[in-house]
């Protein structure tokens, strides 16, 4: 496909306006960043620029690709304990069947099904607890990265004889 000069310079002036208007990196990081001692707009990007490289560097933190934190529980192999549960159940529903009359076999079937039941359920939210506080300590982490960056970030405006606050 083939594209005029008309159309190609329309492009590049889309382009160039919408960039214009295009959220900066420190609107989308939260961060308020002002001249204070009248530096131009070239000298500002200059500045975010090498502050920006500068503060990446420190803190191995880049806002613009953060890293994929995984929330991991701590992984729960076979414990055994439905294991015992229905150990449990099945004496439990054993020694009710004897008492109440009834076969033993049966009130151990039952009490079986039932104590592994319960201790898989006890499991499953126990597992969902661990699962919860993962994510909390993975959405901390990553905070504490980007605050990190943030004061680096503002340490070296500052430096730089830029007000800054986030």
């Amino acid at each position: 496909m083939k594209i005029g000069k008309t159309a190609l310079t329309l492009l590049a002036l889309a382009l160039v306006s919408g960039a214009a208007h295009s959220e900066s990196l420190t609107d989308s990081l939260g961060i308020f960043v002002y001249p204070a001692e009248g530096q131009d707009a070239g000298q500002q990007g200059k500045d975010d620029y090498e502050c920006f490289a500068w503060a990446k560097g420190q803190t191995g933190y880049d806002p613009m690709n953060p890293p994929e934190v995984v929330a991991q529980a701590p992984n729960q192999g076979p414990s055994g304990a439905r294991l015992r549960g229905a150990a449990r159940g099945a004496a439990g529903g054993a020694i009710i069947g004897e008492i109440a009359d009834d076969n033993a076999s049966d009130g151990a079937a039952i009490g079986a099904t039932v104590g592994a039941m319960r201790v898989g359920r006890q499991d499953r939210q126990a597992g969902q607890a661990q699962s919860q506080q993962a994510e909390q300590a993975a959405d901390q982490q990553e905070t504490a990265n980007a605050n990190g960056f943030k004061r680096a970030y503002a340490t070296c405006m500052g430096a730089r004889k830029y007000s800054v606050n986030y």
